[in-house]
């Protein structure tokens, strides 16, 4: 078992701790039935009264025509007119291919999970489901992909194309993430990442945070609010129930890099403080979050996370992060 902070722990001997590149590309009949384009269904994350809308890709203006009844008139070019002494309007189209950027995480305290998969797989999935449907929707996907060790970038790329060269980086640092479990962790990782990605969203793009944000700092917040004043922002926390709510389970030996431990999870002094931390860093992030108007979409490890995605980007849900599975509520 691990904290959620910088720390790294392995994780428990059952459940998935690594994917494959073909189990990634295998989920592209998987990615539908969310989007990350501004235009959601009515019980969307991305909808409501919270201000957490999208942009959407950004548009070219084509040309002046006179107005139509009909017409919305916010596109009415008051300049022209008053020049021309009737009423025209500006006609844009929307970009085609909008740049988006996954920043995905596999640091080592990614390295955790209770049940049916490690925190570094779910991202994994996440990642590749995000990059079937950004390209199936016309759009360049591309992505830093971030452990300890440095980070992979991949360049927006369009179609297929995009969509595989960003799942076999994934795949790459995912498959060597068991290996550096004695290793240490490095915490500028997720701020070089932000630093990385940053040059191929100039304006009009969209970043997707695949984290569990383990060691954001001051310097992280700089970073993505530069990011949020041309660029839409999305974050995607991932996590597993066991950070939010240890079991009573006795002594249990924990590792750290190339040490050990043994604690009393019987404590309920040493469960409330772990929980107490989990829920600050929690707050911390939705407080960030709310007042850049960015996203929050939580993702736990221990269900399919293709699934939470379709819930959370498609239908209006409840979703405790020390309860259940998340629950689709009809209207």
């Amino acid at each position: 078992m691990a904290s959620g902070g910088s720390s790294h722990h392995p994780p428990a001997s059952h459940g998935r701790t690594s994917v494959t590149v073909d189990e990634l590309l295998r989920l592209r009949h998987k990615a539908r039935g969310f989007s990350f384009l501004p235009r959601q269904p009515v019980h969307s994350i991305l909808t409501g009264p919270h201000a957490s809308r999208l942009r959407g890709r950004g548009l070219n203006f084509e040309e002046l025509r006179p107005y139509y009844p009909g017409d919305d008139t916010r596109t009415i070019d008051w300049n022209a007119t008053a020049r021309l002494r009737e009423p025209f309007i500006r006609v844009y189209t929307e970009e085609r291919d909008r740049a988006v950027m996954l920043l995905v995480d596999q640091r080592l305290s990614m390295f955790f999970g209770s049940h049916r998969a490690t925190k570094s797989v779910a991202a994994a999935e996440v990642a590749a489901a995000s990059a079937w449907r950004v390209t199936s929707l016309g759009d360049r996907i591309g992505a830093v992909v971030f452990s300890d060790d440095g980070a992979v970038t991949v360049k927006p790329q369009a179609r297929d194309a995009g969509a595989t060269a960003v799942i076999n980086a994934v795949a790459e640092l995912n498959r060597a993430l068991p290996g550096r479990i004695a290793g240490h962790a490095t915490p500028g990782a997720l701020n070089d990442a932000l630093r990385r990605a940053a040059p191929f969203l100039k304006h009009d793009g969209l970043l997707c945070l695949i984290t569990d944000a383990a060691g954001a700092d001051q310097e992280t917040v700089e970073r993505v609010t530069a990011l949020t004043a041309h660029n839409d922002v999305l974050s995607v926390f991932v996590y597993d129930p066991l950070e939010a709510d240890l079991p009573p389970i006795g002594p249990v030996v924990v590792a750290e890099a190339n040490r050990q431990m043994e604690i009393d999870l019987s404590s309920t002094d040493l469960r409330t403080r772990f929980a107490q931390d989990f829920a600050r860093r929690r707050r911390q992030i939705e407080r960030f979050s709310r007042k850049r108007s960015i996203p929050v979409l939580p993702i736990r490890a221990d269900f399919d996370p293709i699934d939470q995605l379709r819930d959370l980007l498609g239908r209006r849900v409840t979703h405790s992060i020390r309860g259940r599975a998340p629950e689709a509520v009809r209207s």
